[in-house]
């Protein structure tokens, strides 16, 4: 098997939707050789930030020493940044040699209990970083967390972000609701860290560490931490990604131990692509941040009336494009009012908004503005290749193609449509 067929079958378990139920991962990797209990996991979960913390998680433990494998999805271009060792992405034999070693697994199943594609990918991941006898994984769950296929392992530490409104139509409608779902990876004995911060969100963390005889932690920034360990990455919410990373690190080492000088180390050498990423073309400054649901656009808007870029670039273009299942006129509210020229782009995804039905509703968000619409985001960088600052934001999947345009990631070859899917069933 090639890589470029391995690449085609798993865009052919798409039709198999995505699974929420850890039956079928469980006995998918127990045909596989249950490769999980092999490795020592970090499990992260929460709604914005997952990402974030578990680069500076990954960073500071290979500043130790380690040989830490890290587990992420989306992918922003090459379906390959999902299974990454050292911060080197699997390679593309290895992804061809995965698939097929699973192929003749996936007869076992009948029916409505075929893997989807997310659970074969996780399992895939299990295999690759037993093989490659990594120290420590560090593993975000895909959505959700206590049905994600990714809860099949049992961790030395579950790391709660935050919790926010964000895919509302499967893990409930109160931040209560999404708390439970997250707070789902707790596991019996297994120490909490958390930097979620709403009262109501706090009361079910604690529920079920409590029940679950899982000592908690709550990951504070104070001026003393901002001081002694600057983050690599911008924004001043990384601060609390920091704390929360480093709050974990401390919490486990009994288990793992870290210097001071490597996490201050990890956390300066940093790197995660796409989120408040400011590049510069010829004199031009381009932003490019996910911002991919309500509380990811007030992060940006944060940064930019922060001044992130500089005051001196005044009012940004924005090159908006958003996924039609999120809240996008909550998103559009916030981020159209900062620019002062607006350019509507297409997701390519299935999922995406509508490019004119976006265009009224930015039109009325922001009067002043001038909006017009284009094809890709191609074609919305070189309309605003004169703009001293542009900001592209409204979709991760939007921030990979960007990547791909201006040359700061090696081409996909098409593979960011691997990110899609839709729900199949829930228990």
């Amino acid at each position: 098997m090639t890589y470029a067929e391995a690449i085609q079958f798993l865009y052919g378990l798409q039709m198999f939707g995505a699974n929420f139920g850890l039956e079928t991962p469980r006995k998918l990797a127990a045909l596989a050789g249950n490769p999980q209990e092999k490795l020592r996991f970090i499990h992260a979960a929460g709604t914005n930030g997952k990402g974030s913390t578990c680069a500076m998680l990954e960073s500071i433990y290979r500043a130790a020493g380690l040989r830490v494998g890290l587990f992420t999805s989306p992918h922003l271009v090459s379906f390959r940044e999902r299974m990454q060792v050292n911060r080197q992405f699997i390679p593309e034999a290895d992804v061809a040699r995965l698939v097929a070693e699973l192929q003749p697994l996936l007869k076992q199943f009948p029916g409505t209990t075929h893997p989807t594609m997310f659970e074969v990918v996780t399992v895939m991941a299990l295999k690759f970083f037993a093989e490659q006898k990594c120290d420590l994984v560090i593993w975000e769950t895909g959505l959700g967390g206590r049905l994600d296929a990714t809860n099949i392992v049992t961790p030395l530490a579950s790391v709660i972000t935050n919790i926010a409104f964000d895919h509302t139509q499967w893990l409930g409608d109160t931040l209560e609701k999404i708390a439970a779902e997250k707070a789902g990876i707790i596991k019996p004995g297994v120490p909490v860290i958390t930097a979620a911060r709403e009262p109501e969100v706090l009361g079910v963390i604690e529920r079920v560490a409590m029940e679950n005889k899982s000592p908690l932690t709550r990951a504070e920034v104070d001026a003393t931490f901002s001081r002694e360990h600057p983050a690599g990455l911008t924004g001043e919410h990384q601060k609390i990604n920091a704390a929360l990373a480093v709050a974990t690190v401390r919490v486990l080492q009994k288990q793992i131990l870290v210097t001071e000088t490597q996490i201050h180390s990890g956390l300066t050498q940093v790197s995660w692509p796409g989120r408040l990423q400011l590049v510069e073309r010829g004199g031009q400054k381009i932003l490019l941040d996910g911002a991919h649901n309500v509380a990811g656009a007030e992060m940006l808007r944060t940064a930019l009336q922060g001044g992130i870029a500089g005051s001196e670039t005044g009012a940004p273009a924005l090159i908006i494009g958003v996924l039609g299942d999120k809240d996008w006129r909550a998103m559009c509210g916030i981020l159209a009012p900062l620019a002062g020229k607006i350019y509507v782009v297409p997701v390519a995804s299935m999922r995406t908004a509508g490019v004119e039905e976006l265009a009224v509703f930015l039109r009325t968000a922001n009067p002043q503005a001038t909006v017009r619409s284009y094809k890709n985001v191609s074609e919305a960088l070189d309309a605003g290749q004169d703009e001293p600052l542009v900001v592209v934001a409204g979709s991760l999947y939007l921030i990979g193609e960007a990547l791909e345009v201006l040359g700061l990631s090696p081409s996909g070859a098409g593979e960011r449509g691997l990110n899609e899917w839709s729900s199949r069933a829930k228990s």
